[in-house]
């Protein structure tokens, strides 16, 4: 099984670290420019007419900065966040007393918007288009409909799966936007910012260690940095350099490419196991002991977009570079029994 240290290291939110670190304007927030200058636009076109800003929906894996844009557009409007995310809106009545409890103009954050139920759904429809909610009261012959007519609001959705919102659900956004994985240098600009707000002494090679093997997320980038925060404070005098980072982070298991535990054993996996693939995810998910959801949101985007993976309507299938990766030649090994 993975070190659940290491894991939690790399993918764990830190609610205060990332409050402390988090950018609240546009010229703040660091990438994702297309998406920054459309909702740059959207923003000064609401403003110059005096209304509420449209709905947005924001996709892509975790940790690329949704949550972040939703306090920045709030920022931007001058506007209160508030914040929710899918699992929690379990019936209609805990949507109900989130949307009453908003004020004109608020934006409404929903996290894991995908995981909203399907009978919860259905309610924001009306609720988004023309700012009223039908509760449904009492149940049998005494049941009636009430109507709640709410402020006018700006629902901002997250999801890291587009493919599981309803074409209804996803037409009533005004806009929406995927983000997409940073590129090294990116990174190392963010690392640096981040350094600077933890006071931490940080040479340009030794940012450019942790971003590198930061998997393209700025999410992990800045956990790795604290790690390799903490290992210098502790064996490198308060400094990281190039080598410290090196040290630090092989102390997880991160190699210089940013595969972690994990990833390697994803693909050794499918290579050793089913001879490259294609394997279903249900059987790869009970071979290396993660849950397929785990696997389709934290770790398969990195290795597909890598170019280690690619998903066939057969199954996961391990690429030539994700063979080299694992120092394997493809075809072989040959392919096991597949669990079932």
């Amino acid at each position: 099984m993975p070190d659940p240290f290491t894991t939690d290291t790399i993918t764990k939110v830190d609610v205060e670290f990332e409050r402390t670190i988090r950018p609240i304007t546009f010229d703040d927030y660091l990438g994702q420019d297309k998406v920054k200058e459309r909702l740059r636009l959207f923003v000064d076109a609401a403003k110059g007419r005096g209304d509420t800003l449209g709905h947005v929906l924001l996709s892509g894996p975790p940790g690329l900065g949704k949550t972040t844009l939703a306090y920045t557009l709030g920022h931007a409007m001058g506007v209160n966040v508030k914040t929710t995310s899918g699992p929690v809106i379990g019936k209609p009545g805990d949507l109900a007393g989130l949307l009453t409890s908003l004020e004109k103009g608020d934006i409404l954050f929903i996290d894991e918007v995908h995981r909203i139920p399907r009978a919860v759904e259905e309610y924001l429809y009306s609720a988004m288009e023309d700012f009223v909610i039908d509760i449904l009261i009492d149940q049998g012959p005494n049941a009636r409909s009430v109507r709640l007519n709410l402020p006018q609001f700006t629902l901002v959705g997250a999801t890291t799966r587009m493919g599981l919102l309803t074409a209804p659900f996803r037409s009533r956004f005004a806009m929406a936007n995927r983000l997409d994985y940073y590129s090294a240098d990116l990174l190392s600009e963010i690392v640096a910012r981040s350094a600077g707000i933890l006071r931490v002494e940080t040479d340009p090679d030794g940012g450019m260690e942790i971003a590198k093997r930061s998997r393209g997320t700025p999410r992990i980038a800045n956990n790795l940095l604290r790690w390799v925060r903490d290992y210098a404070q502790v064996r490198a005098g308060n400094r990281i350099t190039q080598e410290v980072a090196d040290k630090a982070l092989a102390m997880l298991d991160i190699d210089a490419h940013g595969l972690d535990e994990m990833d390697k054993r994803i693909l050794e996996t499918i290579v050793h196991k089913f001879g490259g693939g294609p394997v279903g995810i249900g059987s790869l998910a009970v071979s290396v002991g993660e849950e397929v959801g785990t696997i389709e949101d934290v770790y398969e985007p990195f290795l597909i977009q890598e170019g280690y993976l690619k998903r066939t309507p057969q199954g996961r299938v391990v690429t030539t570079a994700g063979h080299e990766r694992i120092g394997v030649k493809p075809g072989l090994i040959p392919r096991q029994p597949e669990l079932l």
